[in-house]
């Protein structure tokens, strides 16, 4: 075979005129147009600033927790009873507190806000008297008849006087707890708008058996008596459980009874006029002052001149104090309203169980609780 290199193959490309003839010539692209000026090429800081959001996260969270202690203490928090003191009125530097403890919304708890407060004022020697401020509409018979009982043990211990000052609703299990003044003349006090009375028990009951058959649905549970189901809104109630019920209520509404006429030493003395009362009837302050259910029409302001009057204290050496909750982690960071709107699943199972009330309602509360 020939191998003797062909010209076009082996030599390189070279000017034939020119200075440079003789030389190699690299072979050029033309070029295509103006290429655009390329951006400097930026470093990605995305990781860097996730590191700075959580070490501030993580600040922020420390803070909270490790200075929680040291705020509080500036601002008179109580750890041990989770409730805050506020000023409320007259000298904010008085030596001599009267302490206003709120009851609001429906009672379906015992150990709660409420039961706080009471607590409060038990530590507290600078409480000289207090006034209970009542705007609910009762609630379980337990739940009330604990608030009340424990109220009346704080005040003995203490041994100072209490008033009670009735705002927009104070019936049934509200009612109830007010009774807690005992027999101290001129200590209940109504605001001329004020609802109150109810005095009254009540189980609450829903037949749907019907509803339930119309959409095929059967009650068939399984229970060690036929009294275990008693209750139930899938059937209709018997007789024999009408009877028990009745009796539970008529137990609770014979206490409820006896605890007003101790709250109440006129209508102790006339059992007829509490009889004619206790009917479950909700009467205007007018009307309750005129039946001996109230003593007074005015509002907070005559309700704490006269505990300060039963404690004999000076009014100029006197500071009114309120108590508000604790504010917690989450209500730092979610608020308070946010945790507290929508329904209340523990209230909705509440309301499965057979619970007696002091409530003036037909139906109880869904969606709040005392404070």
């Amino acid at each position: 075979m020939d191998s003797t290199p062909h010209p076009e193959e082996s030599q390189p490309n070279v000017s034939s005129a020119g200075p440079n003839a003789g030389q190699p010539v690299m072979a050029q692209l033309a070029p295509q147009g103006p290429c655009p000026p390329q951006p400097p090429r930026r470093r990605r800081r995305w990781p860097l600033v996730l590191l700075v959001l959580v070490l501030m996260g993580s600040l922020a969270v420390n803070l909270v927790l490790f200075g929680a202690a040291g705020i509080g203490a500036l601002a008179g928090v109580d750890s041990e009873s989770k409730v805050r003191e506020q000023y409320h009125s007259l000298n904010r530097w008085g030596a001599d507190k009267v302490a206003v403890i709120s009851l609001e919304g429906a009672i379906l708890e015992s150990d709660g806000f409420v039961k706080q407060q009471i607590d409060r004022i038990r530590k507290d020697e600078g409480v000289k008297a207090v006034v209970l401020r009542v705007d609910s509409p009762g609630g379980t018979v337990s739940g009330s008849d604990y608030l009340y009982h424990h109220l009346r043990e704080a005040i003995a211990e203490r041994n100072i006087p209490l008033v009670v000052s009735m705002g927009s609703i104070a019936a049934s299990g509200g009612y109830y707890v007010s009774m807690a003044v005992g027999d101290t003349p001129e200590s209940i006090y109504a605001e001329p708008t004020t609802f109150t009375g109810s005095i009254g028990v009540i189980i609450p009951h829903y037949d749907i058996s019907k509803l339930l058959a119309d959409w095929g649905i059967e009650q068939d549970s399984v229970s060690s008596h036929p009294l275990k189901g008693m209750g139930s809104p899938a059937k209709p109630m018997t007789e024999e459980e009408r009877k028990i019920f009745q009796s539970l209520v008529d137990d609770g509404f014979k206490r409820f009874k006896q605890i007003v006429q101790d709250g109440r030493p006129a209508l102790k003395e006339n059992p007829d006029a509490l009889d004619k009362l206790a009917t479950g009837q909700i009467f205007t302050a007018d009307q309750a002052l005129a039946n001996g259910l109230v003593d007074k029409i005015g509002f907070i302001e005559a309700a704490i001149d006269r505990a300060i009057e039963l404690a004999g204290l000076n009014t100029a050496n006197v500071k009114v104090v309120k108590y508000k909750k604790e504010p917690t982690l989450a209500d730092v960071f979610f608020g308070a309203q946010a945790r507290s709107q929508g329904f209340d699943l523990n209230i909705l199972l509440d309301m499965t169980a057979p619970r007696a009330y002091y409530l003036c309602t037909w139906l109880p509360s869904l969606v709040g609780k005392s404070k």
